[in-house]
């Protein structure tokens, strides 16, 4: 055991906490390269604009017998995929970053790529490979940003997790198709 106090003293938790107060959330205990990590989750951000709006794409073109259920599948995806680019914004936001909506540059920004695909099968398949390069890619940030965000470390752990079960969801579609 350190013979070092885990916590500051009181009076230097208010001093430091008064310092560059301009910044925020941002204070001198952030261990993260911030520049890193804001270029980090506007890529991330870009990658879920277009997986909400592949998704959409899906969900209106989607037909055949058993289009239905899994129509509204790609729907609630797109609502979920959504969700997610907001949170990634507000933590730009919130680490005093911009969050780029531009939709110049979006596909280049973007780990995923757009493909409509011909047919029920094709979305479904897309969808997954998107899913995919998602739980790779927040995987890869998880592991970059380690002990020095913790905050941006835990909202990225959230998204994962829903980008995995998206990939179950898909993978258990394409499967019944055969």
């Amino acid at each position: 055991m350190s013979d070092r106090p885990f916590l500051s003293d009181i009076q230097t938790l208010r001093e430091r906490a008064r310092r560059h107060i301009e910044k925020g959330a941002v204070t001198e205990g952030y261990r993260a390269d911030r520049e890193t990590v804001l270029r980090l989750l506007n890529e991330a951000l870009a990658t879920e604009i277009v997986c909400v709006l592949r998704y959409r794409r899906h969900h209106f073109m989607a037909d055949g017998i058993s289009a239905g259920p899994i129509a509204a599948e790609f729907l609630v995806h797109a609502n979920e995929e959504q969700a997610h680019a907001d949170q990634l914004a507000g933590r730009i936001v919130q680490l005093g970053g911009e969050p780029n909506f531009s939709p110049e540059g979006l596909l280049t920004r973007s780990h995923a790529e757009y493909v409509e695909g011909a047919d029920l099968k094709e979305m479904i398949t897309e969808d997954l490979v998107a899913e995919r390069v998602a739980i790779e890619s927040y995987t890869e940030m998880i592991r970059f940003i380690g002990n020095d965000d913790s905050t941006t470390r835990s909202m990225l752990e959230g998204i994962l997790a829903m980008e995995e079960e998206h990939a179950d969801d898909l993978a258990s579609y394409l499967a019944d198709m055969g």
